[in-house]
């Protein structure tokens, strides 16, 4: 973008570009090491303690010797997409200019494959940085319909997820989300009109309504991601779906009464195949 060699100056081909000047000779530096363990201590916490805010994270770091400020916590819990998962007033702060969809899975009896899907995005880490993992999983039967890994927190790969899943599987009623932006974004929106969905929303910070995707993340982390610390990206990527594929087909569910959740939504799929 920048030629250095241009008879222009860097500072007019800046001023050209629309870029800050600064910008052109930033060097991005790798994260520290003790930066993303920390972070990784971090993610630890909030899945055993998902109503710990940052002041409460920083008490529970120092009672393990790890001087941290709130403020700090608060930074990186940002940065990893994560937050107390508890009602509190004024929370459900949507992106200004995206719609909010209503809950519509009150006093609903959630019984069939393909009734309600709910999507989420969690903090994966890595030997060296990190990466985010959208899933698409159906309620009824918890299984994940189509997972995503991405190095960006944006909308598209959440409308990848979905999309994957919709030519796969077959398109839900209801499509259930927090209020996140991927989430209410124009393109994600669109994409569960197309397939003929109704969109429904959480509040957010609440963590009632996607207790099961909440459930799945404990399980990748503890099961994979924790114990295999991926050296890349690609590693993350192979190494996720083979424990999706897993967690699918053989790993037994207490909730399901011992079953998989291939088991439960295939089972649950032939007497509405039949019907048809």
């Amino acid at each position: 973008m920048i030629d250095r060699d241009h008879e222009l100056s860097v500072k007019r081909q800046a001023e050209l570009l629309g870029i800050s000047r600064g910008t052109v000779y930033y060097h991005p530096e790798p994260i520290p090491g003790a930066e993303l363990a920390l972070m990784r201590r971090i993610d630890e916490l909030h899945l055993e303690h998902p109503f710990a805010g940052s002041r409460m994270l920083r008490d529970l770091l120092r009672l393990q010797g790890v001087e941290v400020g709130r403020r700090h916590v608060g930074t990186l819990m940002r940065r990893m997409g994560i937050q107390a998962l508890y009602r509190k007033p004024n929370t459900s702060k949507k992106h200004p200019s995206h719609p909010v969809f209503p809950y519509a899975l009150r006093g609903l009896a959630i019984e069939r494959a393909n009734q309600v899907w709910a999507l989420d995005i969690t903090y994966i880490p890595m030997a060296r940085g990190w990466v985010y993992l959208v899933a698409v999983l159906d309620w009824a039967s918890r299984r994940v319909l189509a997972h995503l890994v991405s190095i960006t927190m944006d909308a598209d790969f959440c409308v990848q997820a979905l999309r994957e899943a919709a030519a796969r599987w077959g398109a839900p009623e209801i499509v259930n989300t927090d209020q996140g932006s991927q989430f209410s974004s124009a393109e994600f929106v669109a994409e569960v009109q197309r397939i003929g969905a109704r969109q429904s929303m959480d509040g957010k910070g609440c963590s009632r309504d996607n207790v099961f995707v909440e459930r799945l993340w404990r399980s990748v982390k503890y099961e994979d991601a924790y114990l295999k610390a991926y050296d890349s990206v690609s590693a993350a990527r192979h190494s996720l779906a083979t424990y999706m594929a897993f967690y699918n087909a053989r790993r037994p569910h207490q909730s399901l009464d011992g079953r998989t959740p291939d088991m439960v939504y295939f089972n649950a799929l032939a007497p509405i195949q039949a019907a048809a």
